[in-house]
């Protein structure tokens, strides 16, 4: 006799499939790394499905496209950056000298993380000039960054042309020098001339500066 069909046996609960158990940063991450390997061009989902060990149909668990992709990525690193200006404000009693000293430490003394988000950030100069909402990204980044510094420099002279003007010489100095420490013959000796001498005029000149006297 038949069976009816509330005595059928109830099929068993469908597994998740092995790519939905990657993670949305786990796509990020792979992508991170690609740009940083290779610049945003080397950022592609086959590539990256290789690298993860899954298909490339399981990359639309988490993305639409290949530009939801390149656009999480890139808010991803804009939200870290924002959030790192935003931990590097001068606590209160703590000295502009001591400040901005601290600051020039920690951009120059870069350690891989640091080396790998210095090389996707200069993937994303590099993508700027074909694509204006990177550019102006990048423009809010770099203004906030000349703010934080400009800030400390204001305290320290009390002069905020000056600060203004010390600031932007300032960042360009931590800019080039990351461009030095990226090249492989760049070592922590390197790292430590670049700061002594940043920190020498354009600090320590600063704080020594006679009463009265040009800052600049």
């Amino acid at each position: 006799m038949p069976r009816t069909a509330s005595a059928r046996a109830t099929p068993p609960e469908k597994a998740e499939p092995a790519a939905a158990r990657l993670t949305r940063d786990d796509w990020l991450d792979a992508a991170f790394q690609a740009a940083v390997d290779g610049g945003l061009g080397a950022v592609r989902v086959l590539v990256l499905a290789q690298t993860l060990g899954v298909t490339r149909g399981s990359f639309y668990w988490h993305f639409t496209d290949h530009a939801e992709l390149i656009a999480a990525l890139i808010d991803r690193w804009h939200r870290h950056e924002i959030a790192t200006l935003s931990a590097s404000k001068a606590p209160n009693g703590v000295e502009p000298v001591a400040r901005i000293l601290q600051v020039l430490d920690q951009s120059i003394t870069l350690t891989e993380h640091d080396q790998h988000n210095d090389r996707f950030e200069q993937a994303l100069r590099s993508q700027a000039g074909k694509d204006a909402a990177i550019a102006q990204m990048l423009e809010e980044v770099d203004r906030s960054r000349l703010q934080m510094l400009q800030a400390h420099y204001a305290r320290l002279t009390g002069n905020e042309d000056a600060a203004q003007e010390l600031s932007g010489l300032l960042y360009l100095a931590i800019v080039g020098s990351h461009q030095a420490l990226n090249r492989p013959a760049a070592d922590a000796k390197m790292a430590q001339y670049l700061k002594s001498i940043i920190a020498k005029h354009l600090v320590h000149a600063v704080e020594k500066r006679p009463e009265g006297s040009d800052i600049l």
